[in-house]
């Protein structure tokens, strides 16, 4: 059971807009994900922490459900064009940096998490998959759909808000971890 002083540190200490705990049977998983990243986004096996590098649907959805217990939060960014890709993507570094500092803070209550965070990493300007080991793996955050969660279905069953206005970015990143 989290404790409320936990809980509490957790959420003062962060820009979190949102939260929720769950349990990993909750999460709901999805081949039509896995087909989405093969087939339209750019990063699919250019990236550790996109498919396929971060395994199978079935290694994911095993790796998830080895724990227990879930932590979904999301933080927000107001941007001027909601359209204009690239505004967008330059609000979710704030978002990652949040998302390590929770993961940290999990892992010293808890022992093993995995974070899973929004979209595909981007702390290096090329990645050095598949031609090299990652350059940063204390820092890359596996994003979640790579994992072939579904990440509306979850915030959707817990009743969390993720619209907040016309140029809002909500951002989401899930910590997965043993109570």
């Amino acid at each position: 059971m989290i404790s409320a002083e936990f809980e509490n540190e957790i959420i003062a200490g962060h820009p979190i807009t949102d939260y929720r705990f769950f349990t990993t049977d909750q999460l709901c998983f999805s081949d039509n994900i896995r087909t989405i990243c093969r087939t339209e986004c750019p990063m699919y096996g250019h990236s550790y922490s996109c498919p396929p590098a971060v395994g199978t649907k079935e290694e994911c959805e095993e790796r998830c459900l080895g724990f227990s217990s879930g932590f979904i939060f999301s933080t927000i960014a107001e941007v001027n064009d909601i359209a204009n890709l690239e505004e967008t993507l330059a609000t979710k570094p704030e978002h990652e940096d949040v998302t390590r500092l929770i993961r940290d803070r999990f892992a010293q209550e808890f022992g093993e998490v995995l974070a899973l965070s929004a979209d595909a990493c981007s702390i290096c300007d090329e990645c050095a998959y598949p031609d090299a080991p990652c350059r940063h793996p204390d820092r890359m955050l596996p994003c979640i759909e790579s994992h072939t969660i579904v990440v509306t279905d979850i915030a959707e069953k817990l009743g969390m808000e993720f619209f907040y206005g016309a140029n809002v970015v909500t951002w989401f990143s899930i910590i997965l971890f043993n109570e």
